[in-house]
């Protein structure tokens, strides 16, 4: 089983993909398609926002390595962190750019030192993260790599993290996913390791604007996907792997669980599992 065959393939009328696309460009792209079709029976793969497994639950601070170790203990199948690059090129996680006043991305690492989780937590670097994701042979991570302010810092980013993937033994599509706001990111990830799952966060381009690309998954916000949801089916239908973040109603967890996406990111993941019931995705 691989991360890409956990997204179902929904059919399609070409009256929705002309909303996305002009009808021949995507009759090419199916025609030769660069991505395998993802098929998991029509099953939803919960993802614990930034680790976060329960909103509720205190004490565990978004992208922590306690969070990420509670999801792990409550079977999600996977967890999401944001990391960066500290100037002195230390790969860290954590959600914002900045932390009490302190650029992270200008900063060396030792400066960031002092600086504790609610849980009283340092702040974790990508290495001891996936070494607690390691742990787990059921583990999937989904790294959403935060831009920085030039490609060369990007494409540095990018080096490293894919470099503490493989040294952790976590270098499998069956394992890991990328995010990115950044669409050179992205591209670079493309190029570099085509066969993962690699997703553009910012809602401005359709699915066949991505497949041009060769960015092989869809991962929008749930307001861009509620406003139109065609663009799920579009993805679907050229082979793409889709998720949505970050739902947390539970009306829009049953409205996009009913839609067949892949993959949900959310803070309230026992919620979701409860409206999955049978359908939930477990490795």
């Amino acid at each position: 089983m691989t991360f890409k065959n956990l997204f179902p393939l929904m059919a399609i009328s070409m009256v929705i993909l002309s909303s996305c696309g002009s009808a021949n460009k995507l009759a090419t792209r199916e025609a030769t398609p660069s991505f395998p079709p993802f098929d998991q029976g029509g099953k939803t793969a919960i993802v614990a926002h930034r680790g976060f497994w329960n909103c509720s639950a205190a004490g565990f601070a978004q992208n922590s390595i306690a969070s990420l170790r509670e999801a792990q203990k409550h079977g999600f199948w996977g967890s999401e962190c944001d990391i960066h690059l500290t100037s002195d090129n230390e790969v860290v996680v954590h959600h914002d750019r900045t932390i009490a006043g302190i650029d992270i991305q200008a900063c060396k690492f030792a400066e960031l030192a002092p600086f504790r989780l609610r849980n009283g937590e340092s702040i974790p670097t990508l290495d001891g993260y996936l070494a607690q994701a390691e742990e787990s042979d059921k583990t999937v991570l989904i790294i959403e790599l935060k831009p920085h302010d030039n490609a060369d810092r990007e494409d540095k980013l990018v080096k490293l993290t894919l470099k503490a993937v493989k040294a952790h033994h976590l270098y499998s599509p069956d394992r890991v996913a990328f995010i990115s706001f950044s669409k050179h990111i992205c591209d670079v990830i493309a190029k570099e390791c085509p066969e993962f799952t690699n997703q553009y966060l910012n809602g401005e381009l359709s699915p066949a604007q991505l497949a041009a690309d060769a960015i092989n998954g869809l991962d929008y916000e749930d307001t861009v996907l509620l406003a139109a949801p065609n663009m799920i089916a579009a993805a679907h239908a050229l082979g793409m792997s889709t998720n949505v973040w970050t739902v947390n109603k539970r009306e829009d967890l049953e409205f996009f669980s009913g839609l067949g996406i892949g993959a949900i990111t959310t803070n309230e993941p026992l919620l979701l599992r409860d409206l999955l019931d049978n359908k939930e995705y477990r490795k």
